[in-house]
This record gives structure tokens, sequence and C-alpha cells, in this order.
């Protein structure tokens, strides 16, 4: 994957887009980089092709290129912006509609991925549940939707529905099941813990 020409043409591309966007603590070029990182970790992990690879590092890169259009309802954006910068420098037709289907994979309610390409996005998108950076991470997250939203999420709202998507959340492959699922649980009793205490959890 090392010196990939159209996933360095992307970089740049999504670079543009992503940097000037300075209220965006979370869903940052950073935060896209890193989870694209993961991406391509996890493919090599279940022994796919480097074609495929670069498909899937693609996809994640334009995963948060919504950001320059508007905040919410957005996967489709995503998939508008790949669609036409891949189609600029000629991509192939076929494995841009792969990459299209790949990001609107990435919505929320979307919860029964039905191949290899959509269960490793789920699992990159989400990698951070599943880490010890997990509760700066999340602060990161919270601080940046008030910013964009101009609005005050109180503590104890969001810590519940923090709880319930630990409780919910199923990683897909066994890759990240095995090493990020016990993280995870730990970050859940964590902050079970705290809330029971009636007290904000630590680094947030």
């Amino acid at each position: 994957m090392n010196n990939n020409k159209t996933i360095e043409r992307a970089k740049k591309y999504v670079n543009k887009l992503l940097v000037p966007l300075e209220k965006h603590y979370y869903h940052s070029y950073r935060h896209a980089i890193e989870v694209m990182e993961r991406a391509i970790y996890l493919w090599e992990k279940e022994g796919l092709n480097e074609s495929e690879i670069e498909m899937l590092g693609l996809a994640w890169l334009f995963h948060d290129t919504w950001f320059v259009i508007q905040y919410d309802d957005n996967e489709p954006i995503w998939a508008k912006i790949a669609k036409n910068f891949l189609k600029s420098i000629l991509y192939p037709v076929e494995k841009i509609n792969i990459i299209e289907r790949i990001i609107l994979a990435t919505k929320p309610s979307y919860t029964n991925p039905k191949d290899i390409y959509e269960r490793i996005i789920k699992d990159a998108d989400l990698d951070n549940l599943g880490r010890k950076d997990f509760f700066q991470k999340w602060h990161n997250l919270k601080k940046e939707i008030e910013i964009i939203k101009n609005i005050k999420i109180r503590d104890p709202d969001w810590n519940h529905w923090s709880v319930d998507l630990l409780k919910e959340h199923h990683y897909q492959t066994l890759t990240q099941i095995i090493e990020r699922d016990a993280t995870k649980q730990e970050n859940l009793k964590k902050m079970l813990t705290e809330l029971e205490n009636g007290k904000k959890v630590k680094k947030w």
C-alpha cells in the first residue's frame, strides 16, 4: 500500500477539504487517516489483495468529507464527493460503484453489513470504542457537536447515550473482536461505574 499513487492523490484532495474545518475536534483529517490505516490493517489481516485494499482506503478517506456541505444526513454526500473525484482521475467505474456502497454502509442505522467490505469499514469506523483513548476521543466528539450545532449537551445525557452505544455495538471481523473487544468492555465497565457513582467520566 506504500507509495500508492491513487491513495496519495486522494489524501491531498481530502486534506484540502478537511484541514480548514477548525471546529472539527473529532472528525478531522487526522481522524480520517487513522481510520483509513486501521481499515487497511484489517484488510491485510483478513488476507485480501492489494486492489481491494486500495478501494477500502479510498472509501474511508472520503468518509468524512461531508463536513464541507452539512453535518447531518450526510452519507450520500460522502459518496457523491468520492464519486466525482474518482471519475475525474479516470478510476474504473466498477470500482467506484463498490466504493460508493462501502461508504454508504457506514450509516449508523445500517447494522447488517453484507460482505467483508462493509464489515471492515464498520469496524474501522468505530475502532476507538475499543481503544484506551476512547474517553478523550468521545470528549472531542461531544465538544465538536456542541460547537457546530450551538447546543449544550448535558453530561448525564451524553454518558447514558454512550453507554447504550457501547452495549449495543458489536465488532464484525474476527481480528477486531480479538484485538478490541476486551478493551471496549473495559471502557463500558468504567463508564457504568462512574455513572453509578454519580461522577463525570474521567478525561471528559
